[in-house]
């Protein structure tokens, strides 16, 4: 029960030979996640290789299953039961219905997770422990286990028992007191992410976090309870905002699409269209204005230098805009490429699947779907010696694979089996 690493070839490329292992194809994970954090962790182990077995609700499975339309079509373009949120986090894993909230589903939970290398859950804080599934329990059994606990607020501290959105996350964070238009300006005032960017983080982080873990346990022989925060995430990837703030004492507002610390890099109106401009150095603003037609900007002592643009982007900025407004996005693309001056479009989704580097790069992928005949996906950004990290395996059906983990590494008869689906403990 392993995957590889699949060629970083477009979907209708012939597959090339079969790839090395994966990295993590040694590895076993329960994965008793839903939503977004916790399962956008497991599929990112998936990905690079891990047997993740997913515990789902029977009848109902992840909260995502329901959170539709969109559904994947099948080949007549009807709705299939497979919402497009849920398809977006859970590639390449095993779905095992299994009733935990049963003395007899706790018992199959605990002999799946001695089987298993990491657990991954994100219930409430505490909730577990009465079920036998927490990590003092399971640690227990198996000292060498490797647990990782995600949260809206953390395992301790005065809002563990509070439940975690990313929305709210985003507003408590200070994540949308920078993202947005200033109020004074036309559709000024906070604004949230297109994503959820919490969850995603967190999902990172705690892989990240789960391999740091592991990479110890080869050392020392033992596993760690990690304890992953969607709060705490929040307030550490402000990155260099937070500093702006705590070097100065003055916290940072929305600035739009502008840069808090570099000008101009922003977007700019051109003729027919937007498009974003990134001077990263003085001598990028100096080719920007050789383009532009007006060098004189670029020794002019006001803007010479990025902490002088960025004093006085009040008076430089509509400048600039009255410049660019005055030719099209195609001159101000290529000029501005060809000079050496970071530049581009503002794409749709669409535009961006559809890029020749998008393409080029197998960023999106085909797997084979039980109900729909395929399933297109977006693979994982990881290549590794030119082979990208893509689980061979589609978002399971629910429960699709209960008999076949339970009776392989349980050893479950049918006859047991069946009597547990009778019971409905899967």
């Amino acid at each position: 029960m392993t995957n590889a690493l699949t060629p970083s070839l477009s979907p209708d490329q012939p597959p090339a030979a079969p790839a090395a292992p994966a990295p993590l194809s040694h590895l076993r994970v329960l994965d008793l996640t839903r939503v977004l954090a916790g399962p956008w962790s497991t599929q990112l182990l998936a990905d690079l290789g891990a047997t993740v077995i997913k515990i789902e609700r029977p009848g109902s499975g992840d909260d995502t299953r329901a959170w539709g339309p969109p559904y994947l079509k099948d080949a007549d373009g009807r709705d299939t039961t497979e919402a497009a949120y849920y398809l977006a986090a859970n590639r390449g894993k095993r779905s095992v219905t299994l009733d935990i909230a049963s003395a007899e589903g706790q018992r199959i939970a605990r002999q799946l997770a001695a089987q298993c290398d990491v657990v991954v859950e994100n219930y409430k804080v505490g909730q577990l422990a009465k079920y036998g599934l927490d990590y003092a329990t399971l640690s227990a059994a198996d000292p060498r286990l490797v647990y990782c606990s995600i949260t809206g607020f953390g395992q301790d501290g005065p809002y563990k028992d509070r439940a975690g959105y990313d929305f709210i996350i985003q507003g408590m964070g200070g994540f949308m007191s920078i993202t947005g238009e200033r109020d004074a300006l036309p559709g000024g005032g906070p604004q949230k992410a297109g994503v959820a960017v919490s969850d995603l983080m967190t999902g990172m982080y705690a892989t990240v976090a789960i391999l740091a873990a592991l990479a110890e346990r080869d050392c020392s022989g033992r596993g760690r309870h990690i304890d992953m925060a969607l709060f705490d995430t929040m307030v550490a990837m402000l990155a260099n905002m937070n500093m702006n703030y705590l070097t100065t004492g003055r916290a940072p507002g929305r600035a739009g699409n502008a840069h808090q610390n570099i000008v101009p890099y922003q977007v700019f109106a051109a003729s027919d269209g937007h498009v974003i401009v990134a001077v990263g150095n003085d001598a990028q603003y100096a080719k920007f204005c050789a383009v532009a037609g007006r060098p004189d900007l670029a020794v002019d002592p006001r803007f010479a230098k990025n902490a002088d643009r960025v004093r006085n982007r009040d008076v430089l900025v509509p400048l600039l805009e009255d410049i660019v407004r005055a030719r099209p996005m195609a001159f101000w693309a290529e000029q501005l490429e060809a000079a050496g001056v970071p530049c581009g479009p503002i794409n749709s989704i669409a535009q961006a699947l559809a890029d020749p580097q998008i393409v080029a790069r197998g960023v999106q992928v085909a797997r084979p779907h039980p109900s729909a005949g395929t399933v297109p996906l977006v693979a994982s950004p990881i290549v590794l010696d030119g082979q990208r990290a893509a689980s061979a395996l589609p978002p399971p059906l629910l429960g699709e694979h209960t008999r076949d983990v339970l009776g392989t590494l349980l050893s479950l008869d049918q006859d047991t089996l069946d009597r547990l689906a009778r019971q409905r403990v899967i």
